[in-house]
């Protein structure tokens, strides 16, 4: 396959895989979610978020190369940020306020559900573990980030009350940090993805990656829309501001 055919091949997976296709995406962009499934998804989209700069510094550890680390390391810095000013965590917890949320309670993780911790778990554990070439491959949802933050800006601003600059702060900025990101992240795929077998083991972690993302939507989904909460998950009243 030549570099063009493998991209094709990474996008195609995006184009059936990612999660912008999930009926609560579909809900939620809509304005069809309850301010309580709207602060489920904010309470449980905290643990990916907070994992972000720990999966990229457990990816870091084990890279030899200066420049690989180089190009990384903002990944946590975007994520984190600086100490006055904090990073996209920060700005996530800005949206817990929003929907009326105690943003320590949020950043304490109590509350998770255990599919989503499961989820997010796994995929720490798959870019420590896993050759490079996977770890990076599993990076590329980025790929598709941007269109999925362009629906969700619109439709919050269009359906929810507390969607502003300043609660939907997270997503605005990911429109400029994500492709970045992710051009390097995939240059590098199709630089190193240089025979069959590798090619396949690249789109192998993409498709894990659209899997643990899934999986997470597929939680709340069974919880705060179809009622099934299970032990030690957020219950509506809990945690509110």
């Amino acid at each position: 396959m030549s570099r063009e055919s493998l991209e094709a091949r990474l996008r195609a997976i995006g184009a059936e895989r990612y999660h912008d296709k999930h009926p609560f995406h579909h809900k939620l962009h809509s304005g069809g979610c309850t301010p309580d499934q709207v602060r489920a998804w904010v309470i449980n989209r905290w643990a990916y978020q907070a994992a972000i700069p720990m999966k990229d510094a457990a990816f870091m550890s084990r890279c030899d190369d200066p420049d690989i680390r180089r190009e990384w390391r903002s990944r946590i810095e975007d994520h984190d940020g600086g100490v006055d000013e904090g990073g996209g965590l920060r700005r996530w917890l800005k949206l817990a306020e929003a929907v009326g949320l105690d943003p320590d309670y949020v950043a304490s993780g109590r509350g998770i559900l255990p599919a989503t911790r499961f989820a997010v778990e796994a995929y720490v554990h798959y870019v420590r573990e896993k050759p490079l070439l996977q770890a990076v491959a599993s990076s590329l949802t980025e790929l598709f980030a941007p269109k999925i933050h362009e629906n969700r800006i619109e439709g919050l601003l269009k359906h929810y009350d507390f969607a502003n600059d300043s609660s939907l702060s997270y997503f605005r900025k990911r429109l400029t940090e994500a492709p970045k990101e992710v051009a390097y992240g995939l240059k590098w795929v199709l630089d190193h993805a240089d025979t069959p077998e590798k090619e396949d083991m690249a789109c192998a972690a993409l498709i894990f990656k659209t899997d643990v993302l899934w999986a997470q939507l597929d939680a709340l989904w069974g919880a705060y829309v179809d009622g099934h909460l299970p032990p030690g998950a957020w219950r509506p009243g809990e945690g509110m501001t």
